[in-house]
């Protein structure tokens, strides 16, 4: 590292002259904080091997952090998952639809309606027959009331969590502080940019958002990145448009996914698991297909197949 030259740039990281001269990394402009200047270049150059493309860093530091996590994460690659939506309202039926899996422990979400009938005790369940969790309250509110809901949930022992981005900066930052623990520890924390349930018309129409929806996305990804979290739910139509604005490090966790013989529902913005995989997706989170599916743990195996595999 030591006889590579780096220059100031307009927060975007491209690969040094070793690399074919593709980046340049704005560690001067971008770092106030010199000890992490090592960490910030190894994160740029394991990105230019891994994805060969422009990495933006947002004039922050959580990106690179981001990016370092992914290469130290299995060898070098990000790992896909699929990720079912458990939206039944009783804790008999969560149990009763889990227990149809005896190979297999499936990440699985719990969301509002299951959240808000059983409370924490189904977290608790639900962990204790060894499966991930993603807690998917969409908490937006005002920074300090984030940050103390915040607080209670990271004793729950979930693996992911998530807040609107549309919560500004200061919520998601504070939601971050909330979420780590003493030890530092904390599960992963997204944010929602805009549902997969609404449509360009109805964001400009009822929303008052006049700029296209894809722009829309793109910034609210932005303002999540600097903010420091991990990565944001978005549609898989989405997800290619925000590894390139955000990075590979940066998480897309997509709803939105039905198989190509399947009803659509209310969904708007979707397409398949395999077109989720070609589309870069991280985690597809599946709910009907799976949960409606006359067997449950052949149609999430098909999942798997398709986006995994």
């Amino acid at each position: 590292m030591g006889t590579t030259l780096f220059r100031k740039t307009r927060g975007h990281l491209k690969e040094p002259k070793f690399l074919e001269n593709r980046i340049l990394l704005s560690v001067q402009l971008y770092n106030p904080k010199p000890e992490l200047t090592n960490e910030i270049i190894n994160a740029a150059v394991f990105l230019a091997k891994e994805r060969g493309s422009v990495y933006n860093c947002s004039n922050n530091l959580a990106a690179c952090r981001n990016a370092r996590r992914l290469a130290d994460n299995k060898g070098g690659s990000m790992g896909r998952d699929v990720i079912i939506a458990c939206d039944f309202n009783s804790k008999a039926e969560v149990i009763g639809f889990l227990e149809k899996f005896k190979e297999e422990k499936p990440f699985v979400k719990i969301g509002m309606e299951l959240f808000y009938a059983e409370g924490p005790e189904i977290v608790r369940t639900v962990k204790g027959m060894g499966h991930k969790i993603f807690l998917d309250l969409k908490l937006h509110d005002i920074p300090n009331t984030v940050k103390k809901s915040m607080a209670v949930l990271s004793g729950l022992d979930v693996d992911m969590c998530n807040v609107h981005a549309s919560g500004t900066k200061a919520m998601m930052q504070a939601a971050l502080e909330g979420l780590t623990r003493p030890d530092g520890t904390r599960p992963l924390l997204i944010a929602v940019t805009q549902l997969t349930s609404t449509s360009e018309a109805v964001m400009q129409e009822e929303l008052w958002i006049d700029r296209p929806i894809d722009k829309t996305v793109m910034h609210y990804a932005q303002n999540t990145m600097e903010a420091g979290l991990d990565g944001v739910v978005c549609s898989p139509l989405e997800a290619g448009k925000v590894h390139e604005a955000c990075g590979g490090g940066f998480l897309t966790i997509t709803p939105g996914v039905r198989f190509a013989d399947g009803d659509v529902g209310d969904q708007k913005r979707v397409t398949t698991p395999a077109g989720a995989k070609e589309l870069g997706s991280d985690y597809i989170v599946v709910g009907r297909p799976i949960t409606q599916a006359k067997d449950p743990v052949a149609a999430y195996r098909r999942c798997v197949d398709e986006f995994v595999d």
